[in-house]
């Protein structure tokens, strides 16, 4: 079974509450999901997981500083995540708040590691994202929908 790490910094919940929607999604597509705080993730752990998913609040369209923290540690698993599952998720206070920034400056990161991102939807092309908490049922299903997707993808690619 394909073991998932998804790592969240949030400081009102939103982006803790998507962290939770997401790792149901991956139990769902029969995946172990493991759901932790950045503050309890130890950057050595990241390359024991089949797939890594980080979410972030968008501070200034750019990822909160404790989650670049953790991305500029990585550096010492460089080539340990080659061809792992990575992904990535966001919340903001507005709509203008640069979630698909934050994405993608997540991406490019998991990108560098040699990472597989899998894409979103339509809705949500680079992964969900969600205006404060995610209270629409719309941003709810596409972080369970993200979670399945991931899993599905890291068990194919550990087989």
């Amino acid at each position: 079974m394909s073991s998932i790490l998804v790592i969240y910094y949030s400081r009102t919940g939103h982006t803790q509450e998507m962290a939770e929607f997401i790792a149901g999604g991956i139990r769902d597509g029969g995946a172990e999901a493991v759901l932790k705080s950045v503050d309890e993730v130890n950057v050595d752990e990241l390359a024991g997981y089949d797939g890594v998913v980080i979410g972030s609040p968008s501070y200034y369209g750019c990822m909160a500083a404790e989650i670049k923290q953790l991305l500029d540690k990585s550096i010492s698993v460089q080539g340990k995540l080659d061809g792992k599952v990575g992904g990535a998720f966001c919340s903001s206070a507005r709509l203008s708040g640069g979630n698909e920034t934050t994405v993608l400056s997540l991406l490019n990161a998991l990108l560098v590691h040699g990472m597989v991102v899998t894409g979103g939807t339509p809705q949500f092309p680079y992964g969900p994202v969600a205006i404060h908490a995610p209270e629409e049922e719309t941003t709810r299903k596409e972080c369970l929908d993200y979670g399945r997707r991931v899993a599905k993808l890291a068990t194919r690619l550990s087989s």
